[in-house]
């Protein structure tokens, strides 16, 4: 296996940028998620896994972000950008598969959660600070979608991982470690639940309600004590810092 893709997204929930090689802590790669939007009347970070509110956040370019006053009229609430968290800094998540059902644009339930479960703190990562994905699951997932196809970057990974097998091969690695490279290790925590996200336009590619509901319907997996999910890809936290590259191996250690 070796690293396909390495991608960053310097502003949470804005659209990434491909890099060649990176730097990575227990903070993740170097300049991921360094800064996110907040969301001045509530007090919580604009995520778009709810889209109703904050789909416009992928139209954005997180490499090259407008000033306050002009996110806040792309938004049409008033925002502004920041790089430490509040404390107890949350985040709604959309129900997706009632996005699915009732639309974009649709009030629908969601949950909030606190940033960073199994990242350090001061960080804006939702769960972990590495997400990574198999080149095998984007194929699968592609083969059984309508559209034939399927685009890695709709699930945001900062890895994508060339591996020859077949199916999810990464559901697997949950307990395992991964070496990266010469220098980093990674250890995979838990498979990722898909939210709404994958479905939404991002920047020039289209929307693609097919992204979440083929992985819905192919691949479920438990994840902690919320029983089975629909997952694709899997989060990771770092064991061992370095430095990666595109095209640097990576072996599947033992179980820990």
């Amino acid at each position: 296996m070796h690293i396909e893709m390495l991608r960053r997204y310097p502003v949470k929930s804005m659209l990434g940028e491909e890099v060649a090689e990176s730097e990575v802590t227990e903070r993740g790669l170097a300049g991921d998620r360094a800064r996110a939007v907040l969301d001045v009347a509530t007090g919580k970070i604009a995520s778009a896994k709810n889209p109703r509110l904050w789909r416009d956040l992928l139209t954005v370019d997180g490499a090259r972000v407008p000033g306050d006053e002009e996110l806040s009229r792309l938004l049409g609430r008033e925002v502004r950008l920041i790089d430490v968290p509040p404390e107890g800094a949350e985040f709604e998540r959309s129900l997706p598969e009632r996005v699915l059902a009732e639309g974009i644009e649709a009030e629908v339930p969601h949950t909030v959660g606190t940033l960073g479960g199994a990242s350090p703190g001061g960080t804006f990562f939702d769960f972990a600070p590495i997400h990574l994905i198999t080149t095998a699951a984007i194929e699968r997932i592609g083969a059984l979608s309508p559209r034939g196809q399927v685009e890695a970057l709709r699930y945001r990974p900062n890895l994508v991982i060339g591996a020859a097998a077949e199916g999810f091969p990464e559901n697997a690695w949950v307990g395992r470690e991964l070496q990266v490279g010469d220098d980093v290790v990674l250890e995979v925590i838990v498979a990722s639940p898909r939210c709404a996200v994958p479905t939404l336009a991002h920047g020039p590619l289209g929307r693609d309600p097919e992204a979440l509901r083929t992985v819905a319907r192919h691949n479920r997996v438990p994840v902690f004590d919320m029983g089975p999910q629909a997952c694709a890809g899997v989060y990771a936290r770092v064991v061992r810092p370095g430095r990666v590259r595109k095209g640097d191996r990576v072996r599947l250690g033992a179980p820990r």
